[in-house]
């Protein structure tokens, strides 16, 4: 398999030049181009260039529209409301952020529901940006169904990850995780199918509702829940969330979020913020107590606090290609 050095400059130049000829509005492409390359910079291969060819093809078909202006609203004193208009996530929470940081700042906690939307790929791009601005944030984000309940073969949830960024006292990120609830992305299924490799017993089940080690028969079937009952739960708030708090969606009623066709995706992203100096002055001695117990352990350290924007990355020759041929003509 042979991996291309590529500057992260160059990923999102060719990212945007590719959104924008496929139909974005310039300031859109921009939008999901920065996401895009930040998931390259930090490997999370699956919600970076990953989905570009479908992001693309979704703007022909119009699955997803890359000219709506979301339209921000306060609906309560904390509480902001950005309606994506079937566009893509990442432009709806750029223009609800300056509202929702200007609320929190007054407010010590508010949420932000960000409602019918295209997928936000990675829900912890969005977390992160809110701690950088020196808030904690919570967010929780739902998918199409492909994860059934606990003794089920029947999929009700989606991956439905949750994401959590800490600020840290002199600026930037304390630390952060951003992960499914189900017991892996779907992406690695995929992934596993196209390299004819196995994937682990807990995984998956097949349509009967056993376990599985062959991807083919999980993609046929369904996925687990981490941890079993308990990331059914954390599932289930998170559908109550970004589904009916935001007014958006049921995992049940999206297809695909590759397909290129299909009704716009109207999946909904629910963020909590709050402003860590709310209710006292100590919080950043328990963080640094927190990080100290970690570090002192070889080996150990919290999820996304150590990490380092490169310049470049190593990305598979053929990603390159199709990169390249994206952003020289459209798909017709």
């Amino acid at each position: 398999m042979e991996k291309i050095k590529i500057d992260l400059e160059q990923i999102e130049a060719l990212t945007k030049k590719a959104l924008f000829s496929h139909g974005a509005s310039e300031w859109i492409a921009s939008s999901v181009a920065r996401a895009v390359r930040t998931a390259e910079a930090k490997g999370n291969l699956i919600c970076g260039l990953y989905y570009l060819e479908s992001y693309c093809k979704q703007l022909v078909s119009g699955r997803v529209n890359g000219t709506a202006e979301p339209i921000v609203t306060l609906p309560k004193t904390a509480s902001i409301h950005v309606d994506a208009k079937f566009g893509f996530a990442q432009a709806a929470f750029e223009r609800a952020l300056p509202t929702t940081l200007d609320t929190v700042r007054t407010t010590g906690t508010c949420t932000l529901a960000v409602a019918h939307s295209h997928t936000c790929t990675s829900l912890g791009y969005f977390t992160e940006q809110i701690a950088n601005a020196g808030f904690i944030g919570i967010g929780l984000t739902n998918a199409s169904a492909v994860v059934s309940p606990p003794g089920g073969n029947k999929a009700v949830l989606g991956t439905n990850p949750i994401a959590m960024a800490v600020p840290a006292k002199n600026g930037g990120i304390a630390f952060q995780f951003d992960q499914s609830t189900s017991a892996i992305a779907l992406g690695k299924i995929n992934m596993a199918a196209a390299a004819n490799e196995h994937i682990p017993l807990g995984w998956a089940v097949d349509v009967n509702g056993d376990d599985t080690t062959d991807p083919n028969e999980a993609l046929k079937g369904s996925l687990k829940s981490s941890g079993d009952y308990k990331g059914w739960g954390f599932g289930l708030m998170t559908e109550v969330l970004a589904s009916a708090f935001t007014g958006s969606v049921n995992s049940l009623d999206v297809k695909g979020l590759k397909a290129p066709e299909g009704h716009p995706h109207d999946l909904g992203q629910c963020y909590i913020i709050i402003d860590p100096a709310t209710h006292s002055d100590q919080f950043f001695d328990r963080i640094s107590r927190l990080s100290n117990a970690v570090a002192e352990q070889e080996g150990a350290r919290l999820p996304g606090s150590e990490f380092k924007m490169p310049t470049f990355v190593k990305i598979e020759k053929r990603i390159i290609d199709q990169l390249n041929n994206l952003s020289r003509e459209p798909l017709t």
